[in-house]
């Protein structure tokens, strides 16, 4: 019994210096780590020199992500050099078919898609109502539109001009010009009155380049 108790008071001893000489180890390894950083902070402060806080300016810490940057210089040259292309002095009426509902189609397009357009075969995906606005307003938000539609890849969309019924003389004034500008945009291929439930003689339903 003697010999069993002496044995295990050996091993006792033994894991306690143990358990001290890594408490040792330990000790000197995070006296050296704060010697070191002492001696950087020591090493930063003899090169940087005397500092002192700055007075508080009141402006308020920055906080949360920025906005993604908006190419607005660009967006505006496209839609400057889109409406530039778009000219009153265009004529597209010999281009202008004479059917039951005013449409446009250009060469290549047969007639049964201004049909279909007609009669609602492609759903509409955006719309621009050009109520009043003046002639060049009108010509930049259309040229916008357009070039919107296209990028977002619409198929179908309509212009609502109106009837020209606060027009002088009650004339649709601006119909004709939506019709001239349509003609000589490259991402229109046809476009035609809409039907009455659709805007009727006020609106034109618009097919673009798939």
């Amino acid at each position: 019994m003697k010999v069993r108790a002496l044995a295990e008071l050996a091993h006792l001893r033994e894991t306690l210096q143990r358990h001290e000489r890594e408490a040792a180890e330990r000790a000197a390894q995070a006296a050296a780590a704060h010697a070191a950083a002492e001696g950087q902070r020591r090493l930063f402060s003899d090169s940087v020199g005397p500092v002192r806080a700055l007075a508080p300016d009141g402006r308020a810490p920055p906080c949360g992500l920025r906005p993604a940057p908006e190419p607005r210089q660009r967006q505006l040259d496209e839609k400057a050099a889109l409406a530039q292309t778009l000219s009153d002095e265009v004529d597209i009426e010999t281009l202008l078919l004479t059917d039951d509902g005013l449409s446009f189609r250009r060469s290549g397009v047969g007639p049964d898609v201004v049909t279909r357009l007609r009669r609602g075969h492609w759903a509409i995906q955006a719309e621009i109502d050009l109520h009043g606005l003046r002639r060049e307003e009108a010509r930049d938000a259309l040229a916008g539109f357009v070039r919107e539609a296209a990028q977002r890849s619409h198929r179908c969309v309509r212009v609502v001009h109106g009837k020209g019924h606060g027009s002088p003389g009650r004339q649709p004034v601006l119909k004709a010009k939506v019709q001239r500008w349509l003609g000589q945009s490259d991402a229109v291929i046809a476009f035609t009155q809409a039907s009455g439930p659709q805007g009727g003689a006020g609106a034109l339903l618009v097919l673009l380049r798939g």
